[in-house]
């Protein structure tokens, strides 16, 4: 009896620990959405707006119409990026295109209600720093587990379908927006405009540490197994599991032990790191770049988180 009256408090601290863990996340993930979208929209409406420039991806797409046409970009950006949300709902889950979602009608808002001062018309700090806002806004959203950008989600969807990488897909759509704004606007505008989108992409790197199309991530820990089915079965990843042996304490002490491999997309970061955290904190998780990959499940699997 006092043996299950053991477990059960166990059991019963696990699930608050894990539930205490996913809340910390969340907010974590709420609070860098929100400075994405301010930060988005101050670029937006600060700097690029008002002196009729534009950006790459989606939100160029949007903005060279709000140019082109009287529709409002606040309404531009919500419903070009709609089919984007459903296609991140059957590509990357619910929570992500919920987030997404979320994000996108945000930055809508912000840029319908708030309205930020026109900092400068000087056009070199103009595309620059319209740029660095935009990209950190961006940045700041993957960070948080959404995106307020649907270009990068179509692009690891094609990548999957045609195994075509994601830096060729969005360097393609990217030609066809400035090639467009130098019809549509002027040969100087578009020449501003590839410096924002430079500056926003590189910002955009500098946030999420590197434009990688995957990352390659390899775990040590006691709680293999577990770690093992979560990814299989949670993030819907494929896992190789090898033997190996550590070394612990100036002796060097060694030990058998199984290692942990898995490819995922960098959009799947911070899911992985959270429900590594509600197994063990104390897991050892190195996570390298890698440009492209072949075969497996990373391209072809179609998963939920």
């Amino acid at each position: 009896m006092k043996n299950n009256q053991f477990l059960s408090k166990y059991q019963k601290a696990k699930n608050y620990k894990k539930k205490w863990v996913t809340f910390k996340a969340e907010c974590k993930n709420a609070l860098l959405i929100i400075l994405g979208i301010i930060s988005a929209s101050f670029g937006l409406n600060g700097f690029l707006l008002p002196n009729k420039f534009i950006d790459g991806g989606i939100t160029g797409i949007s903005l060279l119409l709000t140019e082109t046409t009287t529709i409002p970009l606040s309404i531009l950006i919500i419903i070009i990026n709609i089919p984007f949300i459903f296609l991140g709902y059957f590509t990357l889950g619910k929570q992500f295109a919920i987030k997404t979602l979320l994000a996108i009608i945000g930055l809508g808002l912000c840029i319908a209600l708030i309205r930020y001062p026109n900092i400068t018309n000087d056009k070199l700090l103009v595309s620059v720093f319209g740029g660095i806002f935009l990209g950190g806004g961006i940045g700041l959203s993957i960070r948080g587990g959404g995106v307020i950008d649907g270009t990068e989600v179509l692009a690891i969807y094609l990548s999957k379908k045609w195994g075509v990488t994601i830096g060729d897909f969005i360097i393609i759509i990217n030609i066809f927006i400035f090639g467009s704004a130098v019809f549509l606007l002027s040969i100087e505008a578009a020449l501003y405009s590839m410096i924002t989108y430079f500056a926003a992409s590189k910002t955009l790197d500098f946030i999420i540490e590197g434009f990688d199309e995957y990352i390659g991530v390899t775990i040590v820990s006691s709680h293999c197994n577990e770690i093992k089915e979560m990814i299989v079965q949670t993030m819907g990843r494929g896992v190789t599991v090898y033997n190996g042996t550590k070394g612990i304490g100036k002796r060097g002490e060694r030990s058998d032990i199984d290692i942990i491999y898995t490819v995922i997309t960098r959009l799947e970061i911070n899911k992985l790191n959270i429900e590594i955290e509600k197994i063990t904190p104390t897991a050892f998780v190195v996570m390298n770049t890698v440009k492209d990959t072949k075969g497996g499940m990373i391209k072809k699997k179609i998963f939920k988180y």
